[in-house]
């Protein structure tokens, strides 16, 4: 069973997680990061490359 989130919730989650990735492992690269957050918190494309242009600005 799916359940609602507030809108905004998964690209949230998405940044927290990738945030702990890289605390963890710091040579990670953040595009791979991106690609496996955007899989495990299933965002849509236009989330997605929000979190591209996100760090491109970091």
């Amino acid at each position: 069973m799916a359940t609602i989130q507030p809108k905004g919730e998964k690209l949230r989650q998405a940044v927290k997680w990738i945030a702990g990735m890289r605390q963890e492992v710091e040579t990670r690269p953040i595009p791979e990061l991106i690609q496996e957050a955007s899989n495990q918190f299933n965002l849509s494309p236009k989330e997605e490359e929000f979190l591209r242009s996100f760090y491109e600005e970091d």
